[in-house]
């Protein structure tokens, strides 16, 4: 299909250079996103979001589903005066600096079976998911807030172009003016008349250098670039192929991530009233130990004594009464999953209703683009009338001026028309969850 392509400078049917002379390298809006995508400060906290929900599955793996060996050592040592009574022998036995040594050194190896541990695990396992999808709203969000962004500054940067070329116009009519006026063709009023709307229109060309420059740093900004990074960007902004709202609307409920987040969380509530419930289940452990012992002391009967070997048992416990504690979480678990019923619900709701707003302004801007363009042309063919009538001394200044302003509002409404189209394109593409695709976003994470 035909690809309806409008710009400032189509409609004109001029080239216009964004800048005088180049100002900084060249920057397109794929190279923006992928800079936004690399630097940007809340991609890079998120994306070790992932990282840490990836890890916590992996600890609760390791720590329900895996034995767990602890070695233990310890060496005492005493140095004692004693004096010991023995029944055998009327005398006392005194030792002095009886030395008493203990050396002890054991494994312990444990391996417990609890049934709720295995929906622990599987409930990581969705939050890991959920925090994957989490860290994809950032990215959409940001490749969003690029886009507008980077279309705002072509927009700022044609309304100077705009504003310069009714700068030309009010200049050829102050000339006009000043050569009548010093001819004596014309009042001096005619000319400070036209001196005052010149220094007017020149205001405005001033002031919007600076929109421009806070625009450029607002790009900068999600780049994460310094605020004075300067560069060119491209002169045109292209409108796509019309979308159609059932195709939106498909690839809501398949892609939007915040439909899908609550989808998830549904599943995660779930899961709670499983693992709740197994609770009642019993459970089952295995241990086993390793132990040698050194008892050396040159007090007492027993000398030396010398122990190693293994011992190793296993057991069962069933929860009989906990208070009603057990059924108290199963309850909760229940409400919860219910109001992640009811959430889902409401964002799906939220969702379709955000997708039909946006879509019919992005239908109103499209009807109201042929509209601007057809004034447009009346504007520019008015406004040619216009100058030449006033060179010619037919028409007044009032006359000039009129035509001259519907001009720059004629040619500003055009322009702001087809920015208004993209940005409402951005906006659908969010919420469709197709402004990222899943393939570049696994790319760009393993990147």
């Amino acid at each position: 299909m035909k690809k309806l392509v409008f710009s400032l400078i189509a409609c004109l049917g001029l080239y216009f250079p964004l800048f005088a002379q180049d100002s900084g390298e060249p920057l397109d809006l794929e190279r923006a996103i992928q800079l936004g995508l690399e630097q940007n400060f809340d991609v890079k906290i998120a994306l070790n979001t992932i990282d840490i929900a990836d890890l916590d599955v992996k600890i609760g793996v390791g720590t329900f589903l895996m034995p767990s060996i602890i070695a233990n050592y310890s060496k005492t040592f005493a140095r004692e005066n004693v004096e010991q009574q023995f029944v055998t022998t009327p005398e006392p036995n005194v030792i002095r600096g009886a030395e008493t040594s203990i050396e002890n050194f054991n494994i312990v190896g444990i391996f417990g079976i609890d049934p709720s541990s295995l929906v622990t695990i599987r409930r990581l396992g969705r939050l890991a998911e959920l925090s994957e999808l989490d860290a994809k709203v950032t990215v959409e969000n940001a490749v969003a807030a690029i886009s507008t962004a980077y279309y705002r500054l072509v927009l700022e940067l044609q309304r100077s172009k705009v504003l310069e070329k009714t700068l030309d116009f009010s200049k050829a009519r102050l000339e006009i003016a000043k050569a009548r006026y010093e001819l004596g063709g014309a009042g001096k009023r005619d000319f400070l008349t036209a001196q005052v709307d010149y220094n007017a229109d020149l205001s405005l060309v001033v002031n919007q250098e600076l929109v421009i420059q806070n625009a450029r740093i607002n790009l900068n900004e999600l780049l994460a670039l310094a605020p004075n990074k300067d560069f060119t960007v491209r002169d045109t902004i292209t409108v796509a192929e019309p979308l159609l709202l059932e195709e939106l609307l498909e690839d809501a409920y398949l892609e939007n991530k915040f439909f899908l987040i609550a989808q998830r969380q549904e599943n995660v509530a779930y899961l709670q009233i499983r693992e709740a419930q197994a609770a009642r289940l019993p459970t089952f452990n295995l241990n086993g130990n390793y132990t040698q012992n050194t008892l050396e002391s040159d007090a007492g009967f027993l000398l030396k004594n010398q122990r190693d070997g293994f011992t190793g048992g296993g057991g069962v416990a069933l929860n009989l009464f906990s208070g009603f504690t057990v059924n108290r979480r199963i309850q909760q678990a229940k409400v919860e999953q219910r109001n992640a019923e009811l959430f889902t619900k409401q964002i799906e709701l939220q969702v379709v209703s955000d997708i039909h707003r946006a879509y019919n302004s992005y239908v109103n801007n499209r009807n109201l683009l042929e509209i601007e363009r057809a004034n447009y042309e009346v504007a520019v063919e008015n406004a040619d009338i216009a100058l030449e009538r006033f060179r010619l001394g037919i028409a007044n200044y009032l006359e000039f001026r009129d035509a001259q302003v519907n001009l720059l509002t004629a040619e500003d409404r055009l322009i702001t028309s087809i920015f208004n189209i993209k940005e409402q394109e951005i906006e659908l593409r969010r919420l469709s969850g197709k402004i990222f695709f899943q393939n570049s976003f696994e790319k760009f994470r393993n990147n």
